[in-house]
């Protein structure tokens, strides 16, 4: 998929299929894509369905051209804030790949606000071992302070007390 802010415009009316199926088949192959739908036959029960599958717009035929406009720059920039999150995460996650798996187990308890102390407990090595594993995962993490790696760790979808190895 291009490097680029992108949505799609379609009719639910389409030769062969609906838009409706044509949005569902998108979802199934993982191709998450703002949609704005027009249509000169839509009702209520139809608008609903597209907008629960994640539709931006249901544009009813006729519909002035501001409207349409409008939504495409709502899609564009709801695709851009989507491309920056898996940019983000997907940055996240290669920094969670070069953990250690005992830091990858050290990181979970870290960030619940465990002490040194109670983590090594918890892991049956010393105080002073996690510290280095802490330090280390800050460092490779690229965390400034706890607050931002707890923020990191909401990212990747590691919750507090999850100590595996991912």
């Amino acid at each position: 998929m291009p490097d680029a802010d992108a949505c799609v415009v379609l009719d639910i009316r389409l030769r062969g299929m609906s838009g409706l199926d044509f949005q569902r088949k998108l979802a199934d192959s993982g191709i998450s894509i703002p949609i704005i739908f027009i249509t000169g036959h839509g009702d209520v029960r139809m608008s609903v369905r597209a907008m629960k599958a994640g539709a931006i717009e249901f544009l009813t035929k006729p519909f002035r051209d501001q409207d349409l406009l409008d939504a495409i720059h709502i899609a564009l920039a709801k695709d851009r804030e989507r491309r920056h999150r898996c940019a983000e995460v997907a940055r996240l996650q290669a920094r969670f790949a070069a953990l250690t798996p005992r830091q990858r187990q050290v990181l979970p308890l870290v960030v619940t606000g465990l002490p040194n102390k109670q983590i090594a407990a918890e892991l049956g090595i010393t105080e002073s071992a996690t510290k280095v594993h802490r330090s280390q995962l800050m460092r490779k993490m690229r965390a400034d302070s706890l607050p931002d790696l707890v923020r990191m760790a909401e990212k990747l979808g590691i919750s507090s007390g999850d100590n595996s190895n991912h």
